[in-house]
């Protein structure tokens, strides 16, 4: 049964990023610009990153005064109530930017330190991923009523459909690319979709078996994390780490510890 503060937190999440999707479609202005730049000039952040974080801390707030936040266009509080929401508002800016689908709205709430709730909101897509800590994974889409997530059955790693990302830093960027020149002969093939976020949702649906990417930051992974392990994938970092800044795999269980050790072969962590 499911704890009634994590169905309450859950609740709170879906409406919040339904409204941040929804202001994120419907309020795309035609001659949206770069508001700044963040780690390099194609690091970019617009006018609707903000305001879509704005409209989440508000009413996560309002209903929630003593909690903390960690959001990726600068929010940031501690809070008195052990929970902490994680936010990202647009994963996929680039996509977004340019008029491309790929993008969503990631929502994480974690409990004395510990994710215990997500939700992922991908509006062009019509579909949402959510899940609460032991209580698997779940998307609401085009199809009637919820569905229960589950990874694929785990094909031989040259059978395994992989995606990744590419950091913003050209230097880093470039390593990456090496990295998948020399993977992509072990694999069936690989993706590239432009947010971390649906990728870890698109292992969990079983779209894909596998994906890994070096420079997440917390907001970029915290939900999509939770829910890959609650559809029954295996997520990690570098051997015995979990999942962070340095390398983070999502894969379903067969696929996960050959990607893992092909990563680490190949220095997939570093320049």
């Amino acid at each position: 049964m499911t704890d009634p503060l994590h169905s309450d937190l859950l609740a709170l999440a879906q409406e919040a990023a339904r409204r941040a999707g929804t202001l994120l479609r419907d309020g795309r202005p035609a001659d949206l610009a770069v508001a700044k730049t963040k780690s390099s000039p194609i690091d970019v952040v617009t006018e609707m990153d903000i305001a879509a974080e704005k409209l989440i801390t508000d009413l996560i707030a309002g209903d929630r005064p003593d909690d903390g936040f960690l959001g990726e266009e600068g929010a940031s509080s501690e809070g008195t109530s052990g929970i902490r929401w994680v936010v990202d508002p647009l994963d996929g800016t680039v996509n977004y930017l340019y008029g491309l689908p790929t993008w969503s709205v990631s929502i994480a709430a974690e409990q004395d330190g510990e994710r215990v709730v997500a939700v992922v909101a991908a509006p062009m897509r019509g579909e949402t991923y959510h899940a609460v800590r032991g209580a698997g994974a779940w998307a609401t889409g085009a199809w009637e009523g919820e569905r229960r997530l589950a990874c694929r059955p785990a094909p031989p790693l040259d059978q395994a459909l992989v995606s990744t990302g590419f950091n913003y830093v050209t230097e880093v960027r470039t390593h990456q690319a090496e990295v998948a020149h020399r993977l992509i002969p072990l694999l069936r093939d690989i993706r590239r979709g432009g947010s971390a976020a649906v990728d870890l949702c698109d292992v969990a649906a079983g779209r894909l078996d596998g994906y890994y990417e070096r420079g997440l930051h917390p907001w970029d992974l915290a939900a999509g994390d939770l829910i890959a392990r609650e559809a029954g994938a295996r997520t990690g970092g570098r051997p015995g780490e979990r999942p962070g800044h340095d390398l983070t795999i999502a894969a379903t269980p067969g696929v996960f510890e050959p990607l893992q050790q092909h990563l680490e072969a190949l220095g997939a962590w570093h320049d």
